[in-house]
C-alpha cells in the first residue's frame, strides 16, 4: 500500500471514530481530515476548494432560505390547522399528521416542518381525556417526514449532496446525475407502505412515556423551591449580589415574582423588596441548608403555578442539532441573560439529569425546562439554538399573498426544472431574488437561515472522495466488499451496499456516511459492471431512510428528547421499517436498472 493510500485510510477512520464518538462538531471533523490530507500532498489546494464552486451546494442553500421564507410565511402553520381541524382520536391524528408530513417533506426541507408541528402534537395529546401521551406520534412523526423526503431529489439534502459528487467524479465520465422524480419510484411506494406500518405498530411499540411538561406543572417543587422574605427581614432594600444569592450551592436564583409579574434572569443589582417571592431551580434537596443560611426567607405553600399565574411562564425547549449549546455548560453558554430565561431541568434519554444545572454540558436533543422572561418570544423563541414545543408558535399576521407567493413558487421552480425547461439552480435563484425584491421577506431573515456547517461537510466530502479515488482506498475497501458479496450476485451487492451505509449512517451523520461510501461505490460499479445510477440509488436510500437510530437524522433527534425515547425505542420500531425499506429499494433498482 503507497503512502498517500495509508495517509487517506487513517483519515477516513479518523473521521469514523471522531463522527461516532463525537470527538469534534462534524464539519470540523471533515475540515480537519481534509486539511491533513492537504499537507501530505494527497490533494491540491484546487482539489479542496472545488467543491465550493459546485451548482448543487448552491442549490441546496438556496433551497434553504426559501424554505425558510415560506416556515416564516406562517402558510405551513395555516395547513397544519386546517389539517387537523376536528380530528378525533389517536389513529385519525396519527394518519392525518403522517399523511401531510409526508406529503410537505416531498418538496419542503423536512427539519422546519418537524419543528413546527411538534407543539402541535403536545397540544393535541394534552387538550383532551384519554389521549395518549406524544411519545405515541412523535417517532412517527419524524419518519413521516424522513419517508417524503426521500420520494423526490429536492426532499432532502442527502439525495442533492450524491447529486453534486455524480457531477464532480471522474470514475465514470459523463455519468448522468439524476432526475428530480428517479426518487419516487421508491419513495413514493414506501410512502404508503411506511405509514401503513407506522398506522399499525405505532400504538403497539412505542412507549407511552411520561410528559415532562404536565409532571413539571403537577409536581414543581421536584424542581423548584419558592421562598418570600420574612416581614421585617434584614436584607430589604439589598441587591441580590450583597446579600450572598449569586453562586449558590446546588441552587441558582431563576426569578423573582414581584406584583404578579416574573423577574428573570435576575440582575445582581436587582434590589429585594418585602412583597417578593425568590423562586429557585437546582437541587431541590437543599432546602433546608437554604433556610438555615439566609434566616429572612420562608418557605411558601401551594403549587408554584397556581400561585402566580403568568408569573411564572414555564416553556418546554429542545436544544437543536449543531446548536452554539452543544457541549457547553449552561453557564458557559450565559443561558439567563442571552434567551431571557431560567433552565431549571434537562432531561436527557428520558431521565433528568441530577447535578447543579449549571454545570450540565448540554447535547443536542437535550429537553429544557425554563423559566421564560418577557423578552423570551422576541429572542428565545426565534433562536435556531432550540425548538420550542410548549406551545404553538404564534406567526405574524401576513398579507395572504405573501403567504402564498413563496409555495407555489417553489412547486413552479421545481415544476421547470422537473420538465428540464429551465435549470433548479436558475429556477430558484429567480424566486428567491422575487421574494427579497417584493418584500415577502428581509435579507437579514434569509441569509440567517444558512447552515454553513452544512456547506463545510459538503464541500470537504468532495474533496475526501477525491482523495480515496485517487489513492486507491475506495478501490481497496470495494474490492475487500465484493470478496464477501459477490458469491451472492447482483442483488447480494445490492443487499451489501444497502447494510453496510444503513449501518454507517445509524452511527454517524447520514451525509458523512455518504461521503464515506460514495467513491467505494462507483468503484464496485466499475469492477462489477453494474449500473452505477442503482447501486448510487440504493446506498442514498439507504442513508437518508434512517430509521434505526436517532444519531443519523436531524428529525429524529428533535423527538428523540422530546418524547423521552431511548435508543431501543428508535431500534425497536425502526429495524422493521428499515428492512421493509431495504427489500423494496432492492427489488425496485433490480427491476429498472
Amino acid at each position: 500500500m503507497s503512502v498517500p493510500a495509508l495517509v487517506v485510510l487513517a483519515v477516513v477512520v479518523f473521521i469514523v471514530i471522531a463522527l461516532y464518538r463525537g470527538i469534534f462538531n462534524p464539519a470540523l471533523t471533515f475540515v480537519v481530515g481534509v486539511l491533513v490530507l492537504g499537507v501530505a500532498g494527497v490533494l491540491t489546494p484546487k482539489e479542496i476548494l472545488a467543491g465550493f464552486s459546485n451548482e448543487q451546494i448552491a442549490v441546496i442553500v438556496l433551497l434553504l432560505l426559501v424554505g425558510e421564507v415560506i416556515q416564516k410565511s406562517g402558510v405551513v402553520a395555516v395547513v397544519f390547522d386546517l389539517f387537523f381541524r376536528g380530528v378525533g382520536g389517536y389513529r385519525q391524528f396519527l394518519f392525518r399528521m403522517t399523511a401531510v408530513v409526508s406529503a410537505l417533506s416531498a418538496f419542503l426541507n423536512n427539519t422546519p416542518l418537524v419543528a413546527v408541528l411538534m407543539p402541535y402534537v403536545h397540544m393535541w395529546a394534552k387538550s383532551g381525556e384519554g389521549r395518549p401521551t406524544p411519545s405515541k406520534l412523535l417517532i412517527p412523526l419524524s419518519y413521516a417526514s424522513i419517508l417524503g423526503g426521500c420520494a423526490t431529489l429536492v426532499g432532502t439534502s442527502t439525495n442533492l449532496i450524491v447529486n453534486s459528487m455524480i457531477g464532480e467524479q471522474q470514475v465514470w465520465p459523463g455519468l448522468r446525475q439524476l432526475g428530480m422524480f428517479e426518487f419516487a419510484w421508491v419513495g413514493v411506494p414506501m410512502i404508503v407502505l411506511g405509514i401503513g406500518y407506522l398506522m399499525l405498530v405505532s400504538g403497539k411499540l412505542l412507549p407511552e412515556n411520561r410528559d415532562f411538561f404536565q409532571e413539571f406543572s403537577a409536581n414543581t417543587r421536584e424542581y423548584l423551591v419558592e421562598t418570600r422574605l420574612k416581614a421585617g427581614a434584614g436584607i430589604v432594600g439589598q441587591k441580590v449580589a450583597d446579600v450572598g444569592l449569586r453562586n449558590l450551592q446546588g441552587l441558582f436564583l431563576a426569578k423573582v415574582v414581584r406584583d404578579g409579574n416574573g423577574i428573570t434572569p435576575v440582575h445582581p443589582e436587582l434590589k429585594l423588596r418585602q412583597s417578593d417571592t425568590l423562586v429557585f431551580a437546582g437541587d431541590t434537596a437543599r432546602i433546608a441548608d437554604l433556610l438555615h443560611r439566609f434566616a429572612d426567607l420562608e418557605p411558601v405553600e401551594g403549587g408554584l403555578v397556581r400561585n402566580h399565574g403568568e408569573a411564572m411562564h414555564v416553556v418546554e425547549g429542545v436544544v437543536a442539532y449543531n446548536s452554539p449549546l452543544e457541549n457547553k455548560t449552561i453557564k458557559e453558554s450565559q443561558f439567563r441573560s442571552r434567551y431571557d430565561a431560567a433552565v431549571v431541568a434537562v432531561l436527557r434519554g428520558g431521565e433528568r439529569i441530577s447535578g447543579k444545572i449549571g454545570s450540565i454540558a448540554l447535547k443536542a436533543g437535550d429537553v429544557l425546562l425554563m423559566l421564560a422572561g418577557r423578552d423570551f418570544h422576541e429572542v428565545g423563541r426565534e433562536s435556531r439554538d432550540f425548538y420550542v414545543l410548549s406551545e404553538t408558535r404564534k406567526e405574524a399576521k401576513v398579507e395572504v399573498w405573501k403567504a402564498v407567493l413563496p409555495l407555489l413558487g417553489l412547486v413552479g421552480a421545481i415544476a421547470l426544472s422537473a420538465l428540464h425547461l429551465v435549470p433548479l439552480f436558475t429556477s430558484v435563484s429567480v424566486l428567491l431574488a422575487a421574494l427579497l425584491l417584493l418584500r415577502v421577506a428581509s435579507a437579514r431573515e434569509v441569509l440567517s437561515a444558512i447552515d454553513y456547517n452544512l456547506v463545510m461537510i459538503i464541500a470537504m466530502s468532495l474533496a475526501l472522495g477525491v482523495a480515496m479515488t485517487k489513492s486507491g482506498v475506495a478501490e481497496l475497501i470495494a474490492q475487500g466488499m465484493l470478496s464477501f458479496l459477490v458469491p451472492f450476485g447482483e442483488i447480494g451487492v445490492l443487499v451489501g451496499v444497502y447494510v453496510v451505509t444503513a449501518l454507517l449512517g445509524s452511527m454517524m451523520l447520514n451525509k458523512a456516511a455518504i461521503a464515506l461510501l460514495f467513491p467505494v461505490v462507483l468503484t464496485i460499479a466499475l469492477d462489477t459492471g453494474m449500473d452505477p445510477i442503482g447501486l448510487i440509488l440504493c446506498m442514498t436510500f439507504a442513508a437518508a431512510a434512517n430509521f434505526i437510530s436517532p444519531v443519523g437524522f436531524q428529525t429524529n433527534l428533535m423527538v428523540y428528547g422530546s418524547g423521552g425515547y431511548t435508543f431501543r425505542d428508535f431500534f425497536k420500531i425502526g429495524l422493521p421499517l428499515t428492512v421493509l425499506y431495504m427489500v423494496v429499494t432492492v427489488g425496485v433498482i433490480t427491476f429498472l436498472y
